[in-house]
């Protein structure tokens, strides 16, 4: 599929930005006044910045606010319910905190919205039957052990946040392998795509037209297969493996900083490999696969 620069941005900084404030709510750190402060206004920012830019993919932004309703069969509307949701608790937990006071039942209930508003996400995509990729229990997986894995690198939990990158990195792994073959093992080719299998083998006479339409422009995104390792490679690189060996280093602010950052380019990189090699099944229609 196109990978977006607006959904790119959202998949990453959403989930981090819940990440770390899963952590806040555990009470992992309990800061005061201005500390508090700056801790909460950087998870705001990465997860309402997320969200925001999530809407400049919408053909109608200004429609947004009709998706809440539509809660009992969409996942997308249950994200943001999830989302208004537990910022809402949280923020009521943040202001508690610039105070002085931790309130902890809220802050627990605020950390698990967190973990329900990352699985909300994935589920819009895990949820279809169109991208065979996407539709495997390693997609709601990734989406929360990068937002936790993410959220305590953020938070300076060292030890855990190694342990849960590694995790990470195996699944990332993992979903990588298992992923390339899916749509072949779905059993949906160019027979059942244009519904004429009964009659025997179907191939593709001419292209169905000869311009691009919006199908094209936006699920048929074929990305080669040794740029795809180059990426993948970088992806594994610069998410997992370099801010591992940070963490695993005398601690120094400057190389915490770097781990950081790294980790943000990693998961961005991830981000764009998981909608480029989505393998929409519309591209069999249109001899793309």
């Amino acid at each position: 599929m196109h990978p977006a620069p607006s959904v790119i941005i959202f998949t990453t900084f959403s989930g981090l930005g819940f990440g770390l404030l899963f952590w806040l709510g555990l009470g992992a750190l309990q800061p005061t006044g201005w500390s508090a402060f700056i801790w909460f206004g950087i998870a705001y920012a990465m997860a309402v910045g997320g969200l925001l830019a999530s809407t400049f993919h919408l053909g109608h932004p200004e429609r947004a606010i009709k998706a809440f309703s539509q809660w009992q069969t969409s996942w997308l509307s249950r994200e943001g319910i999830c989302a208004v949701a537990t910022l809402v608790i949280m923020g009521l937990y943040a202001l508690g905190a610039l105070f002085g006071t931790h309130i902890g039942p809220l802050g627990f209930l605020g950390a698990i919205g967190s973990l329900a508003t990352v699985f909300t996400t994935s589920m819009i995509y895990a949820q279809l039957k169109t991208v065979p990729r996407w539709k495997h229990w390693t997609t709601p997986a990734m989406f929360l052990a990068l937002s936790i894995g993410g959220g305590a690198l953020f938070t300076g939990l060292i030890y855990t946040a190694i342990i849960l990158l590694i995790v990470a990195g195996v699944m990332q792994y993992f979903a990588w392998t298992t992923g390339d073959t899916r749509l072949a093992e779905s059993g949906t080719d160019l027979k059942t795509a244009t519904g004429l299998g009964s009659i025997g083998e179907v191939r593709a006479f001419e292209p169905p037209h000869t311009g691009t339409n919006y199908l094209m422009k936006e699920f048929i995104h074929v990305v080669g297969r040794k740029h795809a390792e180059k990426l993948r490679m970088i992806a594994m690189g610069l998410g997992f493996v370099l801010p591992v060996i940070l963490l695993l280093l005398p601690f120094n602010h400057v190389f915490a900083a770097i781990a950081v950052l790294s980790h943000i380019a990693g998961v961005l990189t991830l981000r764009w490999l998981f909608f480029a090699q989505a393998e929409h099944v519309v591209g069999l229609y249109y001899g793309k696969r």
